[in-house]
């Protein structure tokens, strides 16, 4: 009878693993094999995009409209994921009742791939392009690419990648995007910013200040090369972050300039929307701009300046050193540059991570440490630091309208935020500050909602009004 046990368990091992050889390929588990291999070969920073070689001729088309225009990294995607719906649950698209899916948007890659492989290995075009069976037009353009999906994926896929590839296809080759992009095209194109208004006005920002703000006119070699952005340059509410910045500079002792009406989008909306050939020439530019000016550091409020010229202007030669101001003024801070102290020690605030400075850059304390280097009790979300929900506004999603019938991202990430019970929501990207004032002009009565820099400057006011009130009379 032992005998008889041991070739019934023994021969039922060996078959059920030869029966299991042909189920899995085809099958999720090979994720076990192919996920090691993605795993190690994954980017270092997975939200830098790759650039397109514009002077290829042989390039027949630009951007992704079939699998087979993936990069290898892109077609392995698929057979990584393990189809746990992390990506999906994270994804403040799908999370607001969007269409966006992101790992239906895989996982429907792979099923097609199964259906198609044999004649795909054998080099035939695949019959179908992604738009008819991958996802439809209303996923597309609901990415912010916070890159929350690529952040929770235990086997690296980069599902934001997909999404941008496609996009790219959708606006160089069909021209196929929605209407409210195209003039933010129009006014990057015209005007070197996506709200079109003219390059002359760009130092409106720094008019009635106590202090000229030097350009690199007059200071052509500065040690900080402050990068306003065109947020701080031309929209009323985040140019109050630019005069607070240029306060902050002063009081430290700084030597810094601004480029003034030399400084054109970086071209960040363009990119992410998938108008790479308007980032190439914006890009290209601005290069040839700041090699000129050869700052020895630049310093920017908006992480989606801060990314694209510290991670991808190196694509097309430009290697600087780039810091966030709220990393920067810690610094300052820390030397003991600006003598900040609270007034009104003891207010909670809590803080929003921006997607581009925390997930895309991994800076999370700084920005924590100046908050409460300003008196105030930091109390976390629930969702922060590499966890936190976007504002809505990444992915050029800061100029088209969501979706009807669903709720808003900022509406969603600003009710989790007044939760905390803080009195300031304490930010640190113009776009996010302009999402959540809008948010807080549709509730009123709630918290405040400042940029770092606006804190900081208000403390250094309140200092000088001070001192100034108990100097001793003369005479």
């Amino acid at each position: 009878g032992l005998v008889a046990l041991e070739h019934v368990f023994w021969w039922g091992a060996i078959g059920s693993i030869l029966a299991f050889i042909p189920y899995f390929p085809r099958s999720k588990h090979i994720h076990l094999m192919v996920s090691a291999f993605k795993l190690t070969f994954r980017a270092e920073k997975p939200g830098v995009l790759d650039p397109i070689d514009f002077e290829d001729e042989s390039a027949e088309s630009f951007g992704v409209a079939r699998l087979e225009d993936f990069s290898w990294p892109r077609l392995i995607d698929p057979y990584a994921c393990i189809m746990c719906n992390r990506c999906a649950d994270v994804c403040p698209a799908n999370v607001t009742g969007k269409a966006l899916n992101p790992a239906a948007l895989i996982i429907n890659e792979r099923y097609e791939f199964n259906d198609i492989l044999p004649a795909f290995a054998a080099g035939e075009a695949s019959p179908r392009p992604l738009m008819d069976f991958a996802l439809e037009a209303d996923a597309l353009w609901s990415c912010t690419t916070c890159m929350a999906c690529v952040e929770v994926c235990p086997v690296g896929n980069e599902q934001m990648l997909h999404l941008v590839d496609i996009r790219r296809e959708r606006v160089l080759m069909e021209g196929d995007f929605p209407a409210e992009l195209q003039n933010a095209f129009r006014g990057m194109e015209r005007a070197g910013n996506p709200w079109g208004i003219s390059q002359d006005k760009r130092m409106d920002w720094a008019e009635g200040l106590d202090f000229k703000v030097p350009t690199t006119a007059d200071n052509p070699h500065p040690e900080v090369l402050y990068w306003v952005g065109c947020a701080a340059s031309y929209d009323p509410r985040a140019q109050k972050i630019a005069r607070s910045m240029a306060e902050i500079l002063n009081a430290a002792g700084v030597d810094w300039a601004v480029l003034g009406t030399r400084e054109k989008c970086t071209g960040d909306s363009a990119r992410r929307a998938g108008n790479e050939y308007l980032f190439f020439q914006l890009a290209t530019e601005n290069v040839a701009t700041l090699n000129e000016v050869a700052p020895k550091k630049i310093v920017t409020t908006c992480p989606h300046c801060m990314h694209t010229i510290g991670n991808e202007y190196p694509q097309f030669g430009g290697e600087y050193e780039v810091v966030h101001h709220s990393a920067f003024i810690e610094q300052l801070l820390a030397e003991g540059r600006l003598d900040v102290k609270p007034f009104d020690a003891g207010a909670k605030a809590t803080f929003h991570d921006p997607c581009y400075l925390g997930r895309h850059n991994g800076q999370y304390e700084a920005p924590r440490d100046v908050v409460g280097a300003l008196g105030f009790v930091v109390e976390d979300p629930g969702r922060n630091r590499e966890n936190a929900f976007c504002c809505g506004a990444g992915g050029a999603m800061f100029w088209k309208e969501e979706a009807p019938g669903a709720e808003r991202i900022p509406e969603n990430r600003y009710r989790e935020l007044v939760g905390t019970g803080a009195e300031v929501i304490a930010t640190a990207c113009p776009f996010c500050t302009q999402m959540f004032e809008t948010e807080a002009a549709n509730a009123e009565g709630g918290p405040e909602v400042r940029d770092l820099a606006e804190l900081v400057a208000e403390e250094l006011r309140k200092k000088r009004a001070y001192l100034g009130s108990s100097r001793p009379a003369l005479g």
